[in-house]
């Protein structure tokens, strides 16, 4: 046995606590041991694929596109179609006018290094035309300078145009100056149409020259939002007063005030239908004319019928609801029953895209749940692995509701007045977050995958549970045609204490085989985990028959393919291949059987090994949430990163050491700037690894007392080479507010997390004045205790009212630019 393999073996026992048991020189009988036929998994799980291949329906719809160059966008029964190929949208909802328009750029390409390749953004009519007929395109308003941000980043943008969008903003994005006019909004009454036009007609104009026909980034619109589904509240009223509704009086007997299952019957459905196609034709008179329209699918409201991608969504931590376990967990054919039906449209003819999968969620007066982070990954890889094609995040990016005059935007439902921050991936002030990580693993699937995917129907077996409570039998689907394609399952639900699923083991029976995962032993799903798995996959005529490892990304360097794949924790790393010539590899075993070759690492470990000329690269999922794609090369390092051309930027929270490494290993030099570059030893030959350092920084920030609920930030200091400086407030209390001059600039409801406030777009006003903080304590009697979790709320033994102002860090990002060159 040589010694690269003898130190597996040493590794894989050792993990095994077999060891204890046998003596480095009893090594090769162990592993002939292991090699031997296995006990059979306590818990197997099987599914039968189907005999034929779904039927995909062309030319149907009233949609699709081509550009000057020739390329087309087109949409078909079950995917949309780019150059011909399928193609899965991964769409972030991003408002443009929540954002300081000086920190885009930086926002979008965060959003293009997570995997993000659509930004969905809001045009809220009430505040581009806050006063009628005057029209504000300006600073944060500056819709065209956003749209060119995006094309020179290669992202495409879908618009939502309105008129209503809802977005939690002062009516629903209508004009106060609406309220009082003598017609119905959101109707085909002509004084409503002619303000329409008005802004389409505006809106037409912006955009003019970035329309996907014109050679732009822009594919889609959506027209209205929740038509004859939900409305906002009119904030012309009075303290006490019956609420009322953005909403034409025939439609109140269906409204809803959030995303909803709706029972009730639409008598005015065909109204509904014409009004959509209304604002489809009052758009492309306007100049608005896109390959894709959406329009909201759920709960039975109104789409264009045949011209429009009606777009779904799926909230588990709703503040509109009761507190409980959704049924955004459970497996079943989404695009022949869709969440939140019954729906107003027959969905077999139309793909299934979500727009609004709640990524976070807006905390209230009255409810303030945790979008647990962890849930997030989950639940796409239930919406996928139900027959999605697309993935759509709402929000993606928070902000901040801009203040216009002292006049605050924000919808009166209890909602801060300033915050948007919606606990998404990316914050209100840019900081990325956990699942911004996390969903970067699937994102970079479908990026590498997606188009072998999209055509793949969606088969759910029939041991599922059918109930969001069981919570012992494994949650799974399989996206395939007769005889290849992928595993979906995971191990999570809202609201409920999971359990691992121990000693499981999937047999998959195909038309002519019967394909185990994994292949030899059983595996445990973690409680709260996910994963993805391939079967049967033609890796450019390399037949992977199956792995317990999951699909990262592929690259190409000097005309040599590499595949990347990561361990998940529970599996033990297994690739098995068909008809193999020649492999070779480094930290794992290779065995060869008939015409079957097995490859198995370590898990947790790094291992690598070459098939027929193709590369494999297996990491552990830790580091495979650190990648980046850039170019022919993989980047690994705990930070954010922000892809700019020849050169990217690497931005550290409050580390000042960052070990950085990259694959495949290079011999160019890489330049630096703002940091120090040092030589490290490598996880494995394949990687070329470094350690980046930054000169620590130690910000001359104070946080003063002035009363029990009143504080000052001085903070005249400059950033100096930093990206941005973080506030940190830990406190316990119901709300804070932050002041320049008695304006508020920032707000903060309290759910049991740190306030964490970014403060570089207000160092310009720092420099010259103090920052007024105002807490509020919070009392016993909160109604939004109840979503808290118990180290969240404070101890009312004393008092029945609490602030604790308790913690304050200044956490510093760094900066440095890195090149290869």
């Amino acid at each position: 046995m040589g010694k690269d393999l003898r130190n597996f073996w040493i590794d894989l026992l050792q993990g095994l606590q077999i060891t204890r048991i046998f003596k480095p020189a009893s090594i090769v009988l162990v592993a002939l041991l292991f090699f031997a036929p296995s006990a059979k998994a306590q818990n197997v799980y099987s599914i039968e694929l189907p005999s034929t291949s779904k039927k995909i329906v062309r030319g149907h719809l009233a949609l699709g596109g081509v550009d000057p160059k020739g390329d087309s966008i087109a949409v078909n029964s079950d995917y949309i179609e780019v150059k011909g190929k399928p193609f899965v949208p991964i769409i972030g909802e991003f408002h443009y006018s929540r954002y300081p328009s000086e920190y885009w750029e930086e926002s979008i390409l965060k959003m293009k290094a997570g995997g993000i390749n659509v930004i969905a953004t809001y045009i809220f009519w009430n505040l581009h035309e806050r006063k009628e007929g005057t029209f504000d395109w300006s600073g944060n308003l500056d819709l065209r300078k956003f749209i060119i941000l995006c094309r020179k980043h290669a992202m495409w943008v879908i618009v939502r145009i309105g008129p209503f969008g809802h977005g939690e903003i002062r009516n629903g994005a209508l004009p106060d100056w609406l309220y009082g006019r003598p017609f119905e909004v959101r109707s085909n009454d002509e004084g409503y149409l002619q303000y329409v036009k008005i802004l389409y007609g505006q809106i037409g104009k912006q955009l003019q020259g970035f329309f996907y026909k014109e050679g732009g980034n822009i594919i889609g619109a959506q027209l209205e939002n929740e038509f004859q589904h939900a409305a906002a509240p009119w904030e012309i009223s009075y303290p006490g007063s019956a609420r009322e509704y953005t909403v034409a009086r025939r439609d109140i007997g269906v409204m809803h005030e959030g995303v909803s299952v709706s029972h009730a019957k639409n008598e005015n459905s065909a109204y509904g239908n014409d009004h959509m196609a209304t604002l489809k034709k009052i758009a492309n008179d306007a100049g608005i004319d896109v390959p894709i329209y959406t329009a909201t699918g759920w709960g039975n409201a109104a789409i264009l019928q045949k011209g429009s991608v009606p777009v779904t969504a799926g909230y588990a931590y709703p503040t509109w609801a009761p507190k409980g376990p959704s049924p955004f967990y459970l497996y079943k054919d989404i695009h022949h029953n869709p969440d939140y039906a019954p729906v107003s449209y027959d969905p077999d003819l139309y793909p299934s895209v979500p727009a609004e999968l709640g990524s976070g969620i807006m905390i209230t007066n009255y409810r303030r749940p945790t979008a647990v982070w962890q849930s997030i990954e989950p639940m796409i890889v239930r919406t996928l692995g139900s027959g999605s094609n697309g993935i759509g995040y709402y929000m993606y990016h928070g902000g901040s509701t801009p203040v216009f005059d002292h006049f605050y935007s924000e919808e009166s439902t209890g909602l801060p007045k300033i915050s948007y921050d919606f606990q998404a991936p990316i914050g209100e002030f840019g900081d990325t977050r956990e699942h911004y990580r996390s969903l970067k693993l699937l994102h970079m699937f479908l990026d590498s995958y997606g188009d072998k995917l999209a055509p793949l129907q969606s088969v759910v077996p029939a041991t599922n549970p059918e109930k969001a409570d069981d919570i012992a039998t494994l949650r799974y689907a399989i996206r395939s045609d007769q005889n290849a394609g992928f595993v979906f399952m995971h191990n999570f639900q809202d609201h409920m204490e999971m359990k691992d699923i121990a000693d499981v083991q999937i047999k998959i029976k195909a038309a002519t085989e019967t394909i185990v995962i994994p292949a030899r032993g059983s595996f445990t799903l973690k409680a709260g985990t996910s994963a993805i798995l391939p079967f049967n996959l033609d890796l450019d005529g390399l037949l992977l028959k199956s792995a317990t490892v999951q699909p990262l990304t592929k690259l190409e360097r000097a005309g040599i393919a590499h595949y990347v794949f990561f361990s998940n924790e529970g599996f033990t790393p297994i690739l098995v291949f068909g008809d193999v010539k020649k492999v070779k590899g480094e930290n794992c075993v290779i065995s060869t059987s008939g015409n079957t070759t097995l490859v198995q690492g370590v898990e947790g470990k790094v291992f690598s090994f070459s098939v027929d000329g193709r590369q494999f690269l297996v990491i552990p999922r830790s580091l495979a949430r650190q990648a980046i794609k850039v170019n022919d090369a993989l980047l690994f390092a705990d930070a954010t990163w922000l892809p700019q051309g020849d050169s990217i930027e690497l931005l550290s929270r409050g580390i000042d050491q960052v070990p950085l490494s990259i694959y495949p290993a290079i011999a160019k030099t890489i330049m630096i700037k703002g940091a120090e570059l040092v030589k490290t030893t490598p996880p494995s030959k394949l990687f070329s690894s470094f350690s980046i350092k930054f000169k620590t920084v130690a910000p001359a920030v104070r946080f003063e007392r002035l009363s029990n609920q009143k504080y000052v930030l001085k903070a005249g200091v400059s950033l100096n080479g930093l990206n941005d400086l973080t506030l940190r407030i830990c406190y316990k209390g119901d709300r804070a507010m932050a002041f320049f001059d008695g304006l508020l600039v920032a707000d903060h409801f309290y759910y049991g997390k740190p306030w964490d406030i970014g403060l570089k777009r207000f160092l310009p006003k720092l420099q010259q004045q103090d920052m007024v903080f105002i807490f509020h304590p919070v009392s016993k009697t909160a109604p939004y205790l109840a979503d808290f979790e118990p180290s969240e709320i404070p101890d009312f033994t004393k008092e029945d009212s609490v602030l604790q102002v308790e913690k304050v860090d200044v956490i510093p990002e760094y900066k440095a630019r890195l090149s290869i060159k």
